[in-house]
């Protein structure tokens, strides 16, 4: 499935790199990249790391507080752009 290289050029020597893992969560990695096509589990984890450098998402402090937006929101504890411009006596111009 992967076409993923090692994002280095030519001349960059590969390395082993060993980490600790619980089995329960080997088990997910396992059934994940056999079930996305991956042709190893090594291939796996070098294509997700090198995904999650390259395109780095949210770090945990900003899922947090993407989540409490969210729940701010849905219990109706934040107002729309118009509401705001109107109580601190500002404009969109």
């Amino acid at each position: 499935m992967s076409e993923a290289t090692t994002g280095g050029d030519e001349d960059d020597k590969i390395v082993t790199v060993n980490f600790k893992a619980t089995e329960s969560f080997l088990d997910e990695i396992d059934k994940t990249w056999q079930g996305r096509g991956f042709n190893s589990r090594s291939e796996f984890i070098r294509y997700t790391l090198r995904d999650a450098v390259e395109f780095p998402t949210f770090d945990r402090d900003e899922l947090i507080a993407l989540l409490a937006a969210e729940e701010e929101s849905r219990e109706g504890k934040t107002m729309d752009a118009e509401e705001a411009r109107e109580r601190f006596g500002t404009s969109d111009e």
